[in-house]
């Protein structure tokens, strides 16, 4: 296994972790609600977390087949997943906050740098890792 695909099923597993735990913070908050629900953005940061833990395994594997260098693989999946990781924060951030149940409601004029961002990075990154394996598996 390559040393890069390694460290991208250990942040897998990170990730994993930290949706395992958030589990427990939206138990907890379905257990002491009258409605039984946990606030929506914790449920979102546990959803989001167990699909991004999963998907960063799915990016492993790219990786590991990819024919690019070390440095091309390593980039594109950092950025993909220091994006998953900012996605989960910022979930947990409006959780903890409980100030709303829509972040797009009234977004910060920010909010389109940072959606251009995601959508950027998340799907050039993954772009970038599937002509790799593209060019390595399928000649």
């Amino acid at each position: 296994m390559r040393t890069e695909t390694a460290w991208v099923l250990f942040f897998a597993g990170l990730i994993f972790l930290w949706a395992l735990v958030l589990g427990v913070w939206k138990w907890q908050g379905m257990t002491t609600s009258p409605d039984g629900l946990a606030h929506p953005y914790v449920d979102i940061a546990h959803r989001a977390a167990l699909l991004y833990s999963f998907a960063t395994g799915l990016i492993a594997w790219f990786v590991e087949l990819s024919g690019w260098p070390t440095a091309v693989n390593a980039t594109a999946a950092g950025a993909i997943i220091l994006l998953f990781v900012v996605t989960i924060a910022n979930y947990v951030r409006l959780g903890l906050q409980r100030e709303t149940d829509n972040q797009m409601r009234n977004p910060p004029p920010s909010m389109r740098f940072v959606l251009a961002a995601l959508i950027m990075g998340e799907i050039g990154g993954f772009a970038v890792l599937l002509a790799g394996f593209a060019v390595e598996q399928l000649g």
